[in-house]
């Protein structure tokens, strides 16, 4: 089934605060580390306000975000139940459409997001130990140069 990418709109921060939620708790090597009202407050005034946020719908529903900006990919989530779809694809395809060049962090054992980015172009930097993330888990920095996305 076919989503509708958009510009998020300031009514959007529940719907993409819910999905931020949903997806990180199921990576159960990630301590949980704030709860579902910090996580709504850091949508709302911090990713929001500090990126550009296209989002994905799908009949009605917000089922993934992106948060962009200044050549970084901070954010990409899709809701666990609309996972394998596509829309973590066609997010990515809508952000980098304009752009030479991104960089991103993600975390060594988020196996589907390492997949999804190397097939979409992107190349390892660097990879570290996690000591400098809040998770401290180890990362890795991924760097996309206007090859063109799957």
């Amino acid at each position: 089934m076919a989503s509708h990418i958009r510009l998020a709109e300031k009514e959007d921060a529940d719907a993409i605060a819910s999905v931020f939620t949903r997806s990180r708790s199921l990576l159960s090597f990630l301590p949980k580390l704030h709860s579902s009202e910090e996580d709504q407050n850091f949508i709302e005034h911090v990713v929001m306000k500090e990126n550009t946020v296209l989002v994905s719908i799908e009949n009605g529903r917000l089922c993934g975000f992106i948060a962009f900006g200044n050549e970084w990919i901070e954010h990409l989530y899709i809701d666990p139940n609309h996972t394998g779809q596509g829309i973590g694809a066609d997010l990515l395809r809508a952000a980098t459409a304009e752009t030479r060049t991104f960089k991103l962090w993600t975390f060594q054992r988020n196996e589907g997001a390492r997949r999804l980015y190397e097939r979409h172009g992107f190349k390892i930097e660097s990879m570290t130990d996690g000591s400098e993330n809040e998770e401290k888990e180890p990362d890795i920095l991924y760097v996309w140069s206007g090859a063109t996305t799957a």
